[in-house]
């Protein structure tokens, strides 16, 4: 009896520290506090831009020096790399066996005349003999065709003299157009013949620039084709291979006359000033085209957007402290700033600061004083 007595009592005791245990709840984590984030409010700008296009610089005359008769070089009058004007002599051919060539056909065509002179005074006395029935018919017919002979032989010589004088002529060779002549390829001496490249001259001011543009692209450049821009406009620039940019503004001069079936693409030409020779042909950079379409958007930091599965969000600062995604769809990047074409209205407040702690619908806190990353923007909109 006592045994059970004690295990009675034993259970009571138990049971009471069980239930004593049971009545302790655990105490939870502490609620976290809201998220501090920096807010900006959105406002509309003039959002003035820069289309890039890869483009390279071509001259917009450009011709291979060649001879058109053989013969050594026997005087160069330029130097490598010097611009010369239209008509400059630059190369000249030995002259000596033109010149010859040259004396002889003037020689010929003088027998030439002499020999049609005696032959006229033939058939002018024959004709008057035949006249009074004085000589036969026959020689006065052989009198006409020596005559006429003559004549014949008078065009032929006088077509000797004009071949020769023109490879006399080509034997001296004169720049085309005003521009830069490169480096020679030949040297004085060197034996040259038709068609051997001798150098090659380019008009170097002003310079084209050519661009391939999609053809989407096609009806704007036609507008700006169209429009009648001042030469201080600034809508064409030129960046070159170091980042700078060109000084002097361009204009566009053409579009091809048709898109590339393979690439589709088209080229246009674009005209830039050289007085001072800075531009080169071949040279490779960039066209800025300047696009004033999106004056009056809504433009809002670029590190307010977040991309999902190719498309663009912003958390946007709500009643009651509390956040909405919302879906955008954006326009250029303006240095810092993205243009929001559709999405967001005037004086919305985006988050700008602590978007990677964010989700929908969360509570924040603007600013608060302290917090990692909640130092607001120039222009931010501080909540309450």
């Amino acid at each position: 009896m006592e045994n059970i007595t004690r295990w009675t009592g034993l259970m009571i005791i138990v049971s009471g520290l069980m239930a004593a245990c049971g009545n302790d709840k655990p105490a939870g984590p502490p609620v976290p506090p809201p998220v501090s984030v920096a807010v900006y409010t959105a406002t509309p700008g003039d959002a003035t831009y820069y289309d890039l296009y890869p483009a390279t610089v071509a001259a917009l005359n450009q011709v291979d020096i060649k001879p058109q008769v053989s013969g050594n070089i026997t005087h160069i009058f330029f130097q490598d790399g010097q611009h010369v004007g239209k008509g400059a002599p630059l190369y000249e051919i030995d002259q000596q066996q033109y010149k010859a060539q040259y004396e002889a056909a003037v020689a010929n065509l003088n027998v030439s005349k002499a020999n049609l002179a005696k032959a006229q005074q033939d058939a002018d006395r024959y004709t008057d003999l035949s006249q009074k029935d004085a000589i036969a018919r026959q020689t006065l017919d052989h009198a006409l065709a020596d005559l006429e002979a003559g004549k014949r032989q008078v065009d032929a010589a006088q077509a000797n003299v004009a071949s020769v004088q023109t490879n006399l002529k080509y034997s001296m060779i004169y720049a085309p157009f005003d521009g830069t002549i490169g480096i020679s390829q030949v040297k004085l001496g060197t034996a040259v013949y038709p068609q051997t490249l001798l150098n090659t001259i380019s008009s170097d001011n002003p310079l084209a620039v050519d661009v391939a543009l999609d053809q989407k692209q096609i009806p704007r450049f036609s507008a700006l084709l169209q429009q009648k821009a001042s030469p201080k406009d600034s809508i064409f620039t030129f960046v070159q291979p170091d980042g700078s940019i060109y000084p002097i503004p361009g204009h566009i001069l053409l579009l091809d006359r048709a898109v590339d079936p393979t690439s589709g693409t088209i080229k246009a030409r674009l005209t830039f000033p050289n007085p001072k020779n800075e531009l080169r042909p071949g040279v490779t950079g960039n066209v800025r085209v300047q696009n004033k379409g999106a004056v009056g958007s809504i433009l809002i930091p670029f590190k307010s957007v977040v991309e999902q599965m190719g498309e663009y969000f912003v958390f946007v600062l709500g009643d009651s402290s509390k956040v909405a995604q919302r879906k955008v769809a954006l326009g250029a990047r303006v240095g810092d700033k993205i243009v929001a074409r559709d999405g967001l209205t005037e004086g919305e407040k985006v988050i700008t600061e602590g978007v990677q702690k964010i989700r929908d619908g969360v509570k924040v806190q603007v600013g608060a004083p302290g917090a990692a990353g909640a130092k607001p923007q120039a222009g931010a909109s501080q909540g309450k």
